[in-house]
């Protein structure tokens, strides 16, 4: 395994560092009056609830098509089994980011607002902060996640063997199928 394969995980974790860093200066900005800071945790529990409601749905769908992706591994060369594993991975670091950066949205929120009474540059600093934590975590949850499972399934696992010894291969062994 070369030292380059280490390069896009790493990436990831200085993106998710980089994320966290940013967050926690938003949370250190004024929220603003009594009245504001009501309304911003209205929002945000809101938010929360939303999001919770969301992946309970989500779960179901998401178990369901890995079950899919696994069993179209074990009956056929279209791809190996274990892709469910990755699809559930990358699931779980998608959640994780729609989570906190949901949690970091409506909390720069109610500062865009209070920086917006001191002038438009203030206001647009905290809410370009805001949104840099979403896509950060965005990009570090998929560089770390693409780049670990590389690791783990290593180089050859990108071209998985399905269980029975062949490639799996995208169109599967078209001889069989009977085309």
């Amino acid at each position: 395994m070369s030292g380059f394969l280490w390069v896009t995980p790493i990436s990831g974790i200085i993106a998710l560092l980089i994320a966290g860093f940013t967050a926690n200066v938003i949370s250190k900005y004024d929220v603003g009056n009594a009245r504001m800071k009501h309304i911003a945790e209205a929002i945000q529990s809101g938010a929360m609830a939303f999001l919770t409601s969301e992946y309970r749905v989500l779960v179901i769908f998401v178990v369901a098509v890995a079950a899919i992706i696994a069993g179209v591994g074990f009956v056929s060369d279209v791809m190996h089994p274990m892709t469910s594993v990755s699809f559930l991975f990358g699931a779980a670091c998608s959640v994780a980011a729609g989570f906190f950066g949901m949690r970091v949205a409506t909390q720069a929120n109610v500062r865009t607002a209070q920086a917006a009474t001191k002038g438009m540059p203030q206001a647009l600093r905290v809410a370009f902060s805001g949104g840099s934590v979403m896509g950060l975590l965005v990009v570090g949850l998929g560089l770390t996640g693409v780049g670990l499972l590389y690791i783990v399934f290593g180089e050859e696992g990108v071209k998985l063997r399905h269980p029975r010894g062949r490639p799996a291969q995208p169109g599967g062994d078209r001889r069989q199928c009977g085309r």
